[in-house]
């Protein structure tokens, strides 16, 4: 939208949190209550967005390195008026509509603030609030109204008896003539049960300066839902895990229990896939279409073509897996693992910097780290390189078509030739050449008769 900056508060700290992390830090689906706040005004078309910091400011600021938005300080918290001051001068020179929004408010939807912003402008007013009507009111700012018009928001504190039994709410959350709000905020005072210098007060002075005073009333109160402490920090998480799944099942995706499903925001997946129970995509992931998710599979930042087969209680890190591919049970793709298409992972493999070309496959209780493997290649069960001397990393080189019996290790650094064989039970610590066979035991060695001479003791 045209001429629309805003202003995030996101200074407080959230005593009610019991943390050592600013309250704002803490992370519904897989990022900061403050991400959803930024997200939501620039998707709601903000100019310019500006994010007053206090409380752990230099963390907050961190961690909006990549947000582009601009951090104001307020240093010392006295209140919501003067934490909207201290936006005043980088906002100088602005006089359009400026949204105020809340950092520790996740749930309210751009759509919701492009209403507020219409109804705004449409009544060309100096003050537009976001209210909500709620069966228990307690804790909130009441809206005093004559019709249409908003007279006054009172904090719960202030307010008597009369006033507390109001079901119409404050959110926090506004849109301002910024050149009027700019204009009264240094007249507001603090003489209140708080002793802080109140946004709320905003109103009254619009009030008495014979401006239009509006609110919209949100049709879902749960996006009105402020973060203050673990609690409210798990139903907004269970909230928002509802958006997400709901938005995945009308995609296309198949959940069984959404309920017990856990996908952060941003994850992207095909159509026709299917999730279990139990299961939690995190990070940057994209899974493809007609893939199948088996209960307690983790994903984090992975790369999934089609029709893949992960099953119950994989773990995959920071990796790429290719069209066709099996994956579990219980393996573990740790970062930098490639598989290219068409292979199979199998129970209780690990593999960590891995590359696997095409139709390669390790069935079971295996570790390839470190490793490039070519086409066609089968790992037998117990295989292991031995990528790490104690000092460095050492890379091992599987080239295509090569059978490793079961029992391996290979001491890396060291190169297998295409289409060779590696017998059961052996120790490579060289090269070996294409078409070979390479084998490393110790003889076997059988005495007869040996038992009958050394019985078991008797206990």
């Amino acid at each position: 939208m045209e001429d629309l900056a805003a202003v995030v508060l996101a200074a407080g700290k959230g005593t009610r949190m019991k943390s050592e992390r600013a309250k704002v830090l803490h992370e519904i689906a897989g990022q900061p209550l403050l991400f959803y706040p930024l997200q939501a005004a620039k998707e709601a078309g903000c100019e310019k967005i500006s994010v007053v910091i206090g409380h752990q400011g230099e963390e907050v600021e961190a961690a909006l390195s990549e947000m582009q938005v601009d951090c104001v300080w307020q240093t010392e918290q006295l209140g919501t008026g003067h934490a909207l001051l201290c936006a005043a001068e980088q906002l100088k020179g602005f006089s359009g509509d400026l949204l105020l929004l809340c950092g520790d408010v996740p749930l309210l939807s751009t759509a919701t603030i492009s209403q507020l912003v219409d109804r705004h402008r449409r009544e060309k007013a100096a003050v537009t609030v976001l209210t909500a009507s709620l069966d228990q009111p307690q804790g909130y700012g009441r809206i005093i109204r004559d019709g249409e018009n908003v007279c006054r928001i009172v904090e719960e504190k202030d307010a008597d008896d009369a006033q507390r039994a109001l079901c119409e709410v404050n959110t926090g959350t506004y849109v301002f003539d910024a050149d009027f709000v700019f204009s009264v905020l240094p007249r507001l005072g603090k003489e209140n049960a708080q002793g802080e210098y109140y946004l709320t007060d905003v109103v009254a002075a619009a009030v008495t300066a014979g401006r239009k005073t509006r609110a919209l009333c949100l049709a879902d109160p749960d996006e009105a839902l402020g973060i203050n402490d673990r609690v409210q920090l798990a139903e907004a998480s269970r909230l928002m895990r509802q958006r997400i799944n709901r938005r995945l099942m009308l995609g296309g995706v198949s959940l069984i229990d959404p309920a017990t499903t856990y996908v952060d925001v941003g994850v992207e997946i095909g159509s026709d896939s299917l999730l279990h129970p139990g299961v939690m995509i995190s990070g940057a992931t994209r899974i493809g279409h007609n893939c199948i998710i088996e209960m307690g599979v983790q994903i984090d930042s992975v790369q999934i073509g089609d029709r893949v087969h992960l099953k119950n209680g994989s773990v995959v890190e920071d990796s790429l897996i290719g069209d066709n591919c099996k994956v579990g049970p219980m393996a573990h793709l740790r970062p930098g693992t490639e598989l290219l298409g068409d292979n199979k992972i199998g129970n209780y493999v690990e593999t960590k910097k891995a590359r696997f070309e095409e139709k390669s496959q390790a069935s079971h209780l295996t570790y390839i780290g470190d490793a490039e493997v070519g086409k066609n290649v089968n790992f037998g069960c117990g295989t292991i390189t031995c990528n790490y001397d104690g000092v460095n990393k050492h890379k091992t080189i599987i080239e295509d078509d090569v059978f490793v019996g079961s029992d391996t290790q290979f001491i890396a650094p060291v190169r297998i030739g295409r289409n060779s064989l590696i017998a059961a039970g052996s120790t490579i610590t060289k090269d070996v050449p294409a078409d070979s066979l390479a084998l490393s035991r110790t003889p076997q060695k059988v005495i007869d008769g040996w038992r009958l001479k050394h019985p078991l003791k008797k206990k």
